[in-house]
C-alpha cells in the first residue's frame, strides 16, 4: 500500500488499516479522520499527537491488544517479529520473563509494553526489572511511549511491501 491508497480509502477501510498499528480504537478513528497525509513524516507526526492527547483507558486499551513478552502462544505477525529476541532466550531467561510479567500486572495492571525490536531477551528482562520500581502513573506514560514506538514501526510495516 502507498500512502496516496491509505488517504483515498474509505474511512472504515483505513481504520482497519491503523487498527494493525495500534488497538485503541480512538487513535485509530482519529488517524482515519485526520486524513489526507502531505507525507510519511506528517503520518508519523499525526501519530504521537493524538496519542498523546488520548487518556489511559485509550492507552489500556492499546496495550491489551498486545501479547505479553515471551508469550509463546501463537500471536500476530508483526508481534512475532518484534519479539523475535525471545526465539533465543534461555529458558531461565523466559522463565524469568514470565515470572516478572505476572509482578508487574499485578503492580501496574496492564501488560509489559517495551519496543521489543531488535532487543535480546536478556535487555528486554533488564528492562522490566528496571520499570518495576516506577511508580504507576509514570509507569503508565513510559509504556505509552513505547506504545508510541511500536505504533511507528508498524506504521512504516504498512508500507513495505
Amino acid at each position: 500500500m502507498t500512502l496516496a491508497e491509505l488517504n483515498k480509502l474509505p474511512r472504515y477501510r483505513a481504520e482497519e488499516e491503523f487498527l494493525k498499528c495500534c488497538g485503541s480504537t480512538g487513535w485509530v478513528r482519529a488517524m482515519a479522520r485526520r486524513r489526507p497525509f502531505a507525507n510519511f513524516e506528517r503520518l508519523l507526526q499525526a501519530a504521537t499527537e493524538i496519542w498523546r492527547r488520548l487518556d489511559a483507558s485509550d492507552w489500556m486499551e492499546a496495550f491489551g491488544a498486545h501479547p505479553r513478552i515471551g508469550d509463546r502462544r501463537p500471536a500476530a505477525a508483526w508481534s512475532a517479529e518484534e519479539q523475535s529476541g525471545m526465539n533465543r532466550a534461555a529458558t531461565a531467561v523466559a522463565t524469568a520473563i514470565e515470572e516478572a510479567n505476572q509482578e508487574y500486572f499485578k503492580k501496574f495492571g496492564f501488560i509489559f509494553i517495551i519496543c521489543a525490536s531488535g532487543k535480546s531477551a536478556e535487555e528486554m528482562l533488564a528492562s522490566l526489572r528496571s520499570r518495576m520500581s516506577n511508580p504507576p502513573e509514570e509507569e503508565i506514560r513510559v509504556a505509552a511511549e513505547e506504545q508510541n514506538k511500536i505504533t511507528h514501526l508498524r506504521l512504516r510495516k504498512l508500507f513495505i511491501p
